[in-house]
């Protein structure tokens, strides 16, 4: 869902479980993290998407394992 600052508090939840990688928002109105991170820090992180803010309402989440990137940081991408 987009318009309820998803992309910031996810930024916010991923810094604070030091998870690198992006979020962005789809044209056809989802959202598309990719995260990595050390495995139970990932899992808490996961826990979060399925609720996300307060001001959101997650409908959907589903994920799959990929190759690691080299990602530095957590980016908000568009």
């Amino acid at each position: 869902m987009q318009g309820v600052g998803f992309r910031y508090y996810t930024k916010l939840e991923a810094d604070k479980y030091h998870i690198f990688g992006t979020v962005m928002n789809k044209e056809d109105g989802t959202v598309e993290i990719y995260a990595q991170g050390e495995f139970n820090k990932l899992m808490q992180f996961l826990e979060w998407c399925h609720d996300g803010p307060t001001s959101a309402r997650v409908e959907e989440l589903s994920y799959k394992y990929i190759e690691p990137n080299s990602y530095l940081g957590f980016v908000i991408e568009r």
